[in-house]
Parts: C-alpha cells; structure tokens; sequence
C-alpha cells in the first residue's frame, strides 16, 4: 500500500473501531499527510520508515519553527499510526515507539470572571436580527456556561434531548462517550423559550413539505445544524456587544470559566471531572492551577503590602 492507502485504512478504523469523532480524524488527516508528503520527499514508503527517519522529521518540523505542542501532536498521530500497523501485520515493529516527544508547554487557560459572562448572556438577550435569532442566541449561551459542554457537543445537540423541560441534559462526548449535565433554572426557561420558537418554525417548514430537522439548533447548511464556526463568530459578536474583549472570549473559555467558577465556590473535582467528560482528572487538575492564579493576583493587586512595594519600586 502507498502512504495515502495507509492513512485512510487507519481512519476509517478509527471511526468504525474507537467512534473517533470526525474533527479528530481530520486533526490525524493533516498531521500525517505532513508526514506523507514529507516521506515522498525522501522517496520512503510508510512501510520502509525506520525510527531515524521519524526523528528526522522531526528535526525538521522543529526547524520550520512549529510549536511544541504541534509536533508533539504531529508525533502522537505518527505513534497512533504505526501502532495500528503493527497491530495489523503490516509492520513486525513499530518505528515510533521508543521515541519521546517534545512534551507539551503546560499553559493555563483563559477563562472569564463572573461579570464578564454576565455581560455575554444580557449581550445574547438582545443581539440578533430577529426574536427568533436572540432566543437561539440567549439557549446557546445559557447551555454552554451552565453544562460546560465542548461546542461540538452543544451545536450538536439533538432535538430530542430537550424534550419534556429535562433538569438533565444526555451529551454525546469524545470518542461516543455519553453523560449527564445538570440544567440551571436561567438554562431551562432558555431552552423552553427556544423550542417554542424553533418548534413553530419547523412547523411552518412541514406545511411547505420541508425535511423537519432532528437538531436542537437547525441550519440549512451541509451539516444540518449550526456550525463550530458560525458559533465561533456569534461569540465573537456577542463579546463586542457586551463590552467584553474579544481577545478573551471563545466557546471554550466559557468551558473554562464554567470549571473554575464551580471550583472557586467549593464544586469536588471528581465532580467537575464528570461534568466536562475529561477522562483524565490529571486533565481536570489545571483548573485548580488556575484558581491559585487568580487568587495570586487578587493579592498582588489587591493587598496593602503589595501596593506599597509596587509604589517604592
């Protein structure tokens, strides 16, 4: 098999065998037809590549100046690969296994204080073109700071789960994973809200013959509902709208603020862990370095002490 070959027969196995979920599989995609293209240039099939080979790639990566963390990503979707491989027969060894990577930089996120989401749910109550649209846009932003669910999840999210005024919301996670999060009472009157006008909507489409939509948040788009980019844009709109900076606002800052919010007013972090579906609690653990930075700067901020040195400095 050429190198492509190798590639496709490895994701499709990854969404038959493991339920990897599509922007997975196309984060795996890009990594190793780098690597391909790469090996093309050196006239050297996936099936000949030897460990020295996978190094010197990525020496090569780290002297176009990429990240750390990109290739160690680059590194991880190599390992992946010659792992099915072995595991396949096509190899009787895997190159890539003894090589350690460049690690990661551990970085904390950016999250929002309290006033700042604020600010984005009254900006969502009265951004939009339409009532329809402020009603959509105020569901959306209700669901994301009260369940902490990744955007894929949210505009992903069924029509049926949201049936019957539910306390409980069943999300659909990484790698086919299922959980429950809880509703908060400003979350649920949103939700009613919407499903009412989007409910009407698609009444109006049946009459006219139309396809009614199996999603929460309906699009006429290829995927069927509202896209990971269009969200992206709204939040963006929403920030300037609510006098929030931009800089500081995606989907997935209010993820984190949802995590550091619940654990500053005294949330379990196996609780919080389960919320946000991490498998890992390592990976929950960094929220907890983000409240010891906020604290630190509240005091450095804050604190007599601290304003007198600043002063004297």
């Amino acid at each position: 098999m050429d190198n492509l070959r190798w590639i496709s027969t490895f994701l499709e196995a990854q969404a038959a065998e493991l339920g990897a979920a599509q922007n997975t599989r196309l984060a795996y995609a890009r990594d190793l037809r780098d690597f391909s293209d790469w090996a093309d240039g050196k006239a050297i099939g996936f099936a000949a590549i030897q460990r020295a080979d996978i190094e010197s790639y990525l020496v090569d990566c780290d002297a176009q100046g990429l990240a750390m963390a990109t290739r160690a990503r680059r590194l991880s979707a190599i390992k992946q690969l010659y792992r099915f491989a072995f595991e396949e027969g096509w190899r009787t060894e895997n190159p890539a296994i003894q090589i350690k990577g460049p690690g990661r930089a551990r970085r904390l996120p950016k999250t929002l204080d309290v006033i700042e989401v604020d600010r984005l749910l009254d900006a969502a109550r009265s951004t939009g073109r339409t009532q329809s649209d402020r009603l959509r846009n105020t569901c959306l932003m209700e669901l994301l700071y009260a369940t902490g669910m990744r955007v894929s999840e949210l505009v992903g999210l069924p029509v049926a789960a949201a049936r019957g005024d539910p306390r409980m919301l069943l999300v659909m996670g990484k790698g086919g994973k299922e959980r429950m999060v809880p509703l908060s009472p400003p979350a649920r009157a949103a939700l009613a809200a919407w499903l009412k006008d989007r409910d009407t909507t698609e009444d109006t489409r049946r009459a006219k013959g139309l396809a009614s939509s199996r999603f929460l948040f309906p699009s006429h788009g290829k995927a069927g509902h509202l896209t990971r980019h269009r969200f992206y844009t709204l939040i963006k709109e929403l920030a300037v709208a609510g006098g929030v900076s931009p800089d500081k606002v995606t989907p997935h800052t209010l993820r984190h603020a949802f995590a550091t919010h619940l654990l500053a007013n005294g949330a379990d972090l196996r609780a919080i862990q389960t919320l946000l579906g991490h498998a890992d609690i390592a990976t929950t653990e960094i929220y907890t370095h983000v409240l010891d930075e906020r604290l630190r700067e509240l005091v450095l901020g804050n604190h007599p002490l601290s304003r007198d040195l600043k002063r004297s400095g």
